[in-house]
C-alpha cells in the first residue's frame, strides 16, 4: 500500500470521525432524567437490580414472619410483652393469637415462594444475564420488561396493604385451599385480608407472563451471530425452561384465582358445596374443593421447578468457572434441564394423594414423581464430575454453589419418600415435609441465588 493510499484512509478516518461529533448521520438518545434512568427504566441491568433489591426488601419482611411463628412454637407458654406493644390484640398478653399465627404462616410461605425466590431470583438473573450471555443490545421488549418489574413491585404494595387491614391478612394457609379462603364468614383471615392476597397474587401472575414471555422472546430471536442454541451457557437454558414453565402454568392459576374471586363476591358455586357454617346451611351446591386443588397445584408444583431450575443455572456456571473447567457434560445437562420441565407438568397430583385420588390414579403420578430423581441424580453427578480434579477457587460464590449442591442431595433424597403415595399417606401434613421443602426451596434456592450474586455482584453495579 503506497503513502497515497495511506492518507486517503487516514483522511476517510477522520472524515468520518468529524461526522460523526457534528453529530451528522448520528441517532441523539432524549435526555436520561433520574425518573428514566432509575426508576422507570428501560435498561435491563436496572430492572435487574430493581427486581433484587425488592426482593431483598420482601426477604427480610418474610424472614421476620418465621422469627415471630419459630418464637411462639419454641416457647409456646413464654409470653413476649413487646410482642403485644407491636401487635395489640394479634398478641394479647404478649402471646400470639391462633388467628395471627396462621396469618404469619400464610403471609411467610406466600412472600418467600412468589416475591422473594419467582420475583427475586428469577427476576433478577434473567434481566442481567440473558442480554450479556447471548449477545443481545437488550430485551426483545424494553418497556414490557419495564411493566414486568412494575405490576411486580403493584402486586408487593397490595399484598404488604393487607397486613394492616382491620381484619387482618389473609390466613388460609399459602395455597388458599377453599372453603376456609372461599368463605368470608368463616374466619376473619377469610374477609378483605384475603381479597387483597388474590388480587395481589392475580397482578403477580400478569408480571410473570409478561416477563417470561419477553425472555423466551429473546433467546430465540436475539442471540448473536454464531451464538446457536447448542453454545448457549447453562444459565441461559435453564432460565429459558423456567420461562417456558411460567407461561403454560401461571394462566391456570390465575383461572382458579378469579374462581374463587368469584365464589367469594359474586355467589357463584365452583368450589363451594353442602356447607353448614355457624349452623346455617349455605345454598352453594354442585361445587368441588378439589377442583381448586387441581388448578393450585398444575402451578404449584411446576412453581417450584421455576424457583431451582435458575439457581441450577446459576449454580453450573459458578462451578465451572471456580473449577476452571467447562461442565461436565453439556449436552446431558440441558436434556436433564429439558425432562425436569417435562417431567414438572406431570405430577402435580403428588401433592393430593390424602385428597380421595384414586390409588389406581395415584399409582402413575408416584412413578412419574420418582422419575424426576433421574435427571436431578444426572445433574448431581455432573456437578460433582465438574468440581473433581479441577482447579478449585474457594470463592464465596463458590462456597454456596458447593452448599447448594449438598442441599439439593439432601432436599432430593427426603422427597424420594414423599413421592410413594404409601409413605406419603403417613407423612402427609407433618414437619417431614415442611423440612423436605425448605432443605430444597429454603436453602437450596436461597444458596443459589446468593452464589449468583456474590459471583456477578462486581457485573451488576458495573465494576467489570
Amino acid at each position: 500500500m503506497n503513502n497515497h493510499e495511506t492518507s486517503n484512509i487516514h483522511g476517510d478516518v477522520a472524515t468520518t470521525h468529524d461526522v460523526h461529533h457534528n453529530g451528522k448521520g448520528h441517532h441523539h438518545h432524549p435526555k436520561e432524567t433520574f425518573i428514566t434512568k432509575y426508576v422507570f427504566s428501560q435498561d435491563h441491568k436496572t430492572i435487574a437490580k430493581q427486581f433484587l433489591i425488592t426482593g431483598i426488601i420482601w426477604a427480610i419482611i418474610g424472614g421476620l414472619f418465621s422469627v415471630l411463628f419459630r418464637l411462639q412454637l419454641g416457647y409456646p407458654d413464654t409470653p413476649f410483652p413487646i410482642l403485644e406493644t407491636f401487635f395489640g390484640r394479634w398478641a394479647k398478653g404478649g402471646v400470639l393469637q391462633a388467628e395471627f399465627y396462621y396469618a404469619l404462616v400464610t403471609m411467610h410461605g406466600t412472600v418467600m415462594i412468589f416475591f422473594v425466590l419467582t420475583g427475586g431470583l428469577s427476576g433478577t438473573f434473567a434481566n442481567l444475564l440473558i442480554p450479556l450471555q447471548i449477545g443481545a443490545r437488550d430485551m426483545a421488549s424494553p418497556f414490557l420488561n419495564m411493566l414486568s418489574y412494575w405490576f411486580f413491585f403493584l402486586a408487593s404494595i397490595v399484598m404488604l396493604s393487607s397486613l394492616f387491614v382491620q381484619t387482618g391478612p389473609a390466613s388460609g394457609g399459602w395455597t388458599a385451599y377453599p372453603p376456609l379462603s372461599a368463605l368470608g364468614q368463616a374466619m376473619d383471615g377469610s374477609k378483605i385480608g384475603m381479597d387483597l392476597w388474590i388480587t395481589s397474587l392475580a397482578l403477580f401472575v400478569v408480571s410473570s407472563l409478561l416477563g417470561g414471555l419477553n425472555y423466551i422472546a429473546t433467546i430465540l430471536n436475539m442471540r448473536t451471530k454464531g451464538m446457536s442454541m447448542t453454545r448457549l451457557p447453562l444459565t441461559i437454558w435453564a432460565i429459558f425452561f423456567t420461562a417456558t414453565l411460567g407461561v403454560l402454568s401461571f394462566p391456570v392459576l390465575l383461572s382458579g384465582f378469579i374462581l374463587l374471586l368469584f365464589d367469594r363476591n359474586i355467589g357463584t358455586s365452583f368450589y363451594l358445596s353442602d356447607i353448614v357454617i355457624g349452623g346455617q346451611i349455605l345454598p352453594n351446591e354442585g361445587g368441588s374443593a378439589i377442583l381448586y386443588q387441581h388448578l393450585f397445584w398444575f402451578l404449584g408444583h411446576p412453581e417450584v421447578y421455576i424457583v431451582i431450575l435458575p439457581a441450577m443455572g446459576l449454580v453450573s456456571e459458578v462451578l465451572s468457572v471456580n473449577s476452571r473447567k467447562p461442565i461436565f457434560g453439556y449436552m446431558a445437562m440441558v436434556g436433564s434441564l429439558f425432562a425436569i420441565t417435562l417431567l414438572a407438568f406431570v405430577v402435580w397430583a403428588h401433592h393430593m394423594f390424602v385428597s380421595g385420588l384414586n390409588p389406581f390414579l395415584g399409582a402413575f403420578f408416584v412413578l412419574l414423581t420418582l422419575l424426576i430423581a433421574i435427571p436431578s441424580a444426572i445433574k448431581v453427578f455432573n456437578w460433582i464430575t465438574t468440581v473433581w480434579r479441577g482447579n478449585i477457587r474457594f470463592t464465596p460464590a463458590m462456597l454456596f454453589a458447593i452448599g447448594f449442591v449438598s442441599m439439593f442431595i439432601s432436599g432430593g433424597l427426603t422427597g424420594i419418600f414423599l413421592g410413594n403415595s404409601t409413605i406419603d399417606l403417613h407423612l402427609h401434613d407433618t414437619y417431614f415435609v415442611v423440612a423436605h421443602f425448605h432443605i430444597v426451596m429454603g436453602v437450596a434456592a436461597f444458596f443459589g441465588m446468593f452464589a449468583g450474586v456474590y459471583h456477578w455482584f462486581p457485573k451488576c453495579l458495573g465494576g467489570i
